[in-house]
């Protein structure tokens, strides 16, 4: 087997490390642009020219979204196997001159956080089953969490983590503000949003809602506004009546 990256961000990155400390076959890296320092480490053939190459067992489009499409028409082979890492790209998206999978990490990365592969879910597709046990098989040797998802799947899955992940961290970032307007330091509240993910372990986050809007406590909800700028008052409100309707308590 011979592995090609395509891509220089931080799935890119991650992937790369990763199949390096496994010791699997990466032959070559491809990034349109010069790659950033981060990538002098990696002991692995690099080239900013498509037409260099080389065909591989499986080559991998760790690139925006958007990129995918045009990416995969342009390759210099054909007959490969052409994979992407996209949550919310469907498979068909690749050019069908390469057969086509998807191996997408379902993981939040930044290039200079650490990432232990082997906790992150690796989700595979594939248009036949030898293509499939391919990308098992690969899968296994970074995780022991793979699974195989249709392209509806993924996309739908994308959809929960982006509430998940990206709009929990948002909010975070809103309470995070408060606290340094206020000169109070974030750290009180680290040790309740630390429980808030702990309790996931042991209880469905229907069960675990908590707070003034689940109970229905209209005058702490009446206070808490009061106190919030525009924006977040906005957002206070609509989530507050979230959870009001939710538990079928009354609205606002």
């Amino acid at each position: 087997m011979t592995i090609n990256i395509i891509g220089a961000g931080n799935v890119a990155y991650h992937l790369t490390k990763a199949l390096l400390y496994k010791q699997l076959p990466l032959q070559q890296l491809y990034n349109r642009s010069a790659f950033s320092a981060d990538f002098d480490c990696f002991a692995v053939e690099k080239t900013h020219c498509l037409s260099e190459l080389k065909p591989a067992t499986l080559t991998i489009i760790a690139t925006s979204d958007n990129a995918i499409a045009s990416l995969s028409e342009q390759l210099p082979f054909s007959g490969g196997l052409v994979v992407h890492t996209s949550g919310n790209t469907p498979l068909t998206a690749l050019h069908p001159k390469n057969r086509r999978g998807v191996f997408y990490p379902l993981q939040s990365f930044s290039k200079h956080t650490e990432v232990d592969f082997s906790k992150v879910p690796i989700c595979l597709e594939a248009e036949n089953t030898d293509d499939l046990t391919l990308l098992q098989q690969l899968a296994s040797h970074l995780s022991t969490h793979c699974y195989q998802l249709s392209s509806a799947q993924r996309q739908l899955l994308h959809v929960a983590a982006v509430f998940a992940n990206n709009f929990t961290n948002h909010l975070i970032a809103i309470s995070q503000e408060i606290c340094e307007q206020h000169h109070i330091p974030f750290e009180l509240l680290q040790p309740l949003i630390a429980e808030t993910f702990a309790k996931l372990q042991h209880h469905t986050a229907l069960e675990a809602q908590t707070g003034p809007a689940r109970r229905g406590d209209t005058r702490t909800i009446t206070a808490h506004l009061a106190l919030l700028n525009e924006p977040q008052k906005q957002l206070y409100e609509y989530l507050t009546k979230s959870i009001i309707n939710t538990y079928g308590k009354k609205v606002l």
